[in-house]
């Protein structure tokens, strides 16, 4: 029995059995102590009443109105059955007017209550007008106890009612900001993947051609100078190897392993299609740039320089990239310090800024984080290990770890560590 009226009808037959059971003391052990009398055939019209009443309950809300009627028209029997002295009411009207209240909007439920407490004011006096001494002192009496007891019930179901479609408001909203933030999310990461492979089509271009010059140069040395020509072959080898494995940790990232592909993502990526992929040995103009634009930036760069591998260079390049950018727009006015460190088995990457100056603009304090969405997927493309998050002086701190697995031969001259002040 899961449906509302087969449930409503266990409340029922619940309430009717307290509400025997309760009678049934009150008239055998409690009335006699206290000294009320009441005849065999009045006290079982007051059970009788009061239990059907009770049972009445299984139209609380399929029929909440009539429910309502009925129950107010028992209570006038009830409180005719009983001697003048006392007053029975059970827990049946409370219940019916509770549901009017959460079925009804305030406007409706509030009248309703109202109008029931008079009915039962009432019947009741005219059902007892030659008994009680006293017509309009008992008439506001069953008045007042009516009205506390109708309206009273009806002002805590329209309460539970309110707080229920408040909590059930939020729930939706909360449902909608997580799937909204999702998407934005996915559009991100397909917005990164699709610039990430625009990056690896231009980084194979550059060395397949390269590939194409040497093979053209092998063919012409096959002849006279074997040995040339056998380094030629080794070099287009090695060069043929390392484009293919930049294609497999693309291609492996594009495929999504946990984020739907979506359409469109990569508008907005868009603006500089043409231009050369930068790299590491781009970053003096980036933080060039960057102090132009207003922004304090430091920049250390340590041990002797070597080569890392196309598309672990372009990564680097773009997440110190996305960090100025950051903290230009979250921390604006606070010191950058970049710093870069060639280790024996490593190259590390560490980009930190300090606490904001000035109050951000409204548009940067409502960003979703999706800079670093970005940022954590390059890691994972090139192997390397990525942590983020705030710094004990209330800025923030970006760190990247890339393994080489040896001390590679250095590319060129040693890399002297360069600093920047910013110009103001």
């Amino acid at each position: 029995m899961t449906g509302r009226f087969a449930r409503d009808c266990l409340l029922a037959a619940g309430v009717t059995v307290a509400t025997f059971a309760m009678l049934t003391t009150f008239l055998r052990f409690a009335a006699p102590v206290e000294g009320l009398s009441v005849d065999p055939a009045r006290a079982r019209v007051l059970v009788a009443a009061a239990c059907v009443q009770a049972l009445v309950l299984c139209l609380r809300r399929v029929r909440p109105r009539l429910c309502l009627g009925l129950v107010v028209g028992l209570q006038v029997v009830v409180t005719a059955a009983v001697p003048s002295e006392a007053t029975v009411r059970g827990v049946a009207p409370l219940v019916a007017a509770y549901t009017v209240g959460t079925l009804f909007p305030a406007r409706t439920a509030l009248p309703l209550a109202g109008a029931a407490a008079v009915a039962e004011a009432s019947g009741v006096i005219a059902v007892t007008a030659g008994m009680a001494p006293d017509i309009l002192v008992a008439a506001l009496g069953h008045l007042a106890s009516g009205a506390l007891s109708y309206l009273g019930a009806t002002f805590v179901g329209s309460y539970v009612a309110t707080h229920r479609r408040y909590l059930e408001l939020v729930r939706v909203r909360a449902d909608d900001e997580l799937r909204a933030h999702r998407d934005k999310v996915r559009a991100a990461i397909g917005a990164e993947r699709a610039r990430m492979a625009r990056e690896l089509h231009d980084v194979a271009a550059h060395h397949l051609s390269g590939m194409v010059v040497q093979a053209a140069a092998v063919e012409r040395l096959i002849d006279r100078d074997p040995a040339a020509a056998k380094a030629g072959v080794a070099w287009i080898r090695g060069q043929g190897k390392e484009t293919l494995d930049n294609l497999r940790l693309v291609v492996g990232v594009l495929r999504g392993r946990s984020v739907d592909r979506v359409d469109g993502a990569s508008a907005g990526h868009d603006d500089d299609n043409n231009a050369p992929v930068p790299g590491l040995v781009s970053l003096d103009d980036l933080v060039r740039t960057a102090r132009d634009l207003g922004t304090p930036v430091e920049f250390v760069g340590e041990g002797p320089r070597r080569e890392v591998s196309p598309i672990a260079d372009v990564a680097l390049y773009r997440m110190v990239q996305e960090c100025l950018s950051n903290a230009r727009q979250h921390a604006p006015g606070a010191p950058v310090h970049v710093e870069l460190r060639f280790l024996p088995r490593e190259v590390a990457l560490r980009v930190s800024n300090g606490p904001p100056t000035r109050a951000p603009e409204p548009a940067a304090r409502t960003g979703g984080g999706v800079g670093l969405v970005g940022m954590r997927e390059r890691a994972q493309l090139i192997g390397a290990r990525f942590d983020a998050g705030p710094t004990p002086t209330g800025g923030w701190s970006v760190t990247v770890a890339l393994p080489t697995g040896r001390d590679d031969a250095p590319a060129g001259s040693t890399a002297t560590a360069t600093k920047g002040e910013d110009p103001a």
